[in-house]
């Protein structure tokens, strides 16, 4: 085998590679594409605020199935802001996030989702309805912030939630 057909292989299969990534995330995006991030600040008094990486959002207890939801798509630095109304998620070159707290059904620690694996309950997750039927989970790794304290905060204003793992 010559070096430039060796070369030409090699190129090859890279463009294939490439152009399978490309497929399976237009795929995924057109799945995806009746999920809607409620986009828009949410009011209300500030109990903390909270920084550091937003990770992914996947299905319910599915860490390993992303989903593709506008604005919610690609890891991003994060500042997500506990207030009496739920939370807000600031990243950015994307609008506001707000979770209203009667779309929240939950939050805890893990320690791996997609793309990501930290020492132990070195995530959070906050698990949110996104419209009537579907219910999924976004991570955060609050490397800046204390992640214990991020969910006592939201304990406080979401009393009927289940944050776990504190």
């Amino acid at each position: 085998m010559t070096r430039e057909l060796a070369i030409g292989i090699t190129i090859g299969v890279g463009v294939l590679i490439l152009a399978g990534m490309a497929w399976g995330w237009r795929r995924r995006s057109r799945r995806d594409s009746a999920l809607q991030a409620p986009v828009g600040e949410l009011g209300g008094d500030v109990v903390g605020s909270f920084s550091g990486l937003y990770v992914a959002t996947t299905e319910h207890d599915e860490p390993l199935n992303r989903l593709a939801i506008r604005h919610l798509a690609f890891r991003s630095k994060v500042t997500a802001t506990v207030t009496t109304e739920g939370i807000n998620l600031v990243m950015p070159g994307s609008p506001t996030i707000g979770l209203a707290k009667a779309s929240l059904i939950g939050a805890g620690r893990a320690t791996w989702t997609i793309d990501r694996v930290v020492e132990k309950d070195g995530l959070v997750f906050i698990s949110w309805q996104v419209n009537d039927t579907t219910v999924a989970d976004s991570y955060l790794r609050l490397q800046e912030s204390n992640p214990t304290s991020f969910l006592e905060a939201l304990d406080r204003v979401l009393p009927n939630t289940t944050a776990t793992g504190i």
